[in-house]
């Protein structure tokens, strides 16, 4: 349906060539991004119908007080199924120390939180296939659980702003949800409006990325430079590239996509997805402001190994 559309708009209104670089980047623009809309507002919808009682503040009492790995784990999945992005990180983090959750936890969560999501999860079954999805979000569990461990032992409670440690929030009122179905739905169309107001701008982004990418990088650059899994080089590289971009998981497929499209190897298109949506620095920029250099330093470092070792890892067994 997507790529009908896509070749009716694109070759025969436009009158672009089909075999030219113009008009396979165009195409490529125009399916994506009506694909990606269409599934983006659905799957918001449905997931805000479900979700009408979840907020922050339920986040933070699901994990409060559990055992530390089970904390965790919890952590891990509720970053993984709630719409929070780098731009929640300070008042997460604030909430989450306030809370009296050990900072490992804390750290699992913020991992997890921009990197996975279900409806990154649907759109990459729907446009990469099942099983590159489960790679990602597979992937991505197990770096959000090591990489929480792992900065636990550096201890980095000493690193935390003093202004986050000496916050008192008191008890916030709590206000009862409207469980009716005319109230979730409400909530719902608030959550399409928020979220997709919130990423369509990287979400262009990434499909103009993608497009450029399919429509003008040539092939044997791509399987010299990128596509085998002998390079080595490739996937730091493609984790560094993503530092300076900035996008979330969502719009991040698209680029993945053309990448594979071209032959790139499957380890560096998922290092180069998770460095963009969890070490960009934006978001690095934005944890300055609750943690201080070191312990930034080594958030960094450890995401970075990290999305190394699984790109190198994907690469040698595929």
């Amino acid at each position: 349906m997507f790529d009908d559309f896509a070749s009716l708009l694109v070759y025969q209104w436009l009158g672009l060539d089909p075999a030219g670089h113009t008009g396979a980047a165009v195409h490529f623009f125009v399916m994506d991004t009506t694909k990606i809309f269409f599934l983006l507002f659905i799957i918001i919808y449905i997931m805000g119908l479900l979700r009408a009682m979840l907020s922050p503040e339920r986040v933070r009492e699901y994990v409060r007080g559990k055992p530390k790995w089970l904390a965790r784990t919890l952590a891990i999945i509720l970053g993984a199924v709630t719409p929070f992005c780098s731009c929640s990180s300070v008042p997460l983090f604030i909430g989450f120390v306030e809370a009296g959750i050990p900072l490992g936890v804390t750290f699992s969560f913020l991992i997890a939180s921009p990197m996975i999501n279900e409806v990154a999860a649907v759109i990459l079954v729907g446009i990469l296939g099942w099983q590159l999805a489960a790679l990602y979000i597979g992937a991505g569990l197990v770096v959000a659980y090591v990489g929480g461990v792992v900065m636990e032992r550096f201890k980095p409670e000493r690193w935390v702003e003093d202004y986050v440690w000496k916050i008192q929030m008191g008890e916030s009122q709590v206000i009862a949800a409207d469980n009716s179905l005319s109230g979730r739905h409400r909530f719902a169309i608030g959550e399409v409006k928020e979220i997709v107001g919130r990423i369509w701008k990287w979400v262009f982004a990434g499909v103009a990325l993608g497009a450029l990418f399919h429509g003008y990088v040539p092939e044997a650059w791509v399987v010299e430079y990128l596509g085998g899994k002998d390079n080595w080089f490739a996937v730091p590289g493609a984790v560094i590239l993503g530092v300076p971009l900035y996008s979330n998981a969502t719009g991040v497929i698209p680029l993945a996509e053309a990448m594979l499209g071209k032959g790139v190897a499957i380890g560096t298109t998922l290092a180069l997805m998770m460095s963009i949506a969890a070490l960009s620095l934006p978001e690095m920029l934005i944890l300055r402001k609750v943690i201080r250099w070191p312990a930034l330093a080594i958030y960094a470092s450890v995401l970075a190994v990290a999305f190394t070792l699984v790109g190198w890892i994907f690469n040698f067994i595929t």
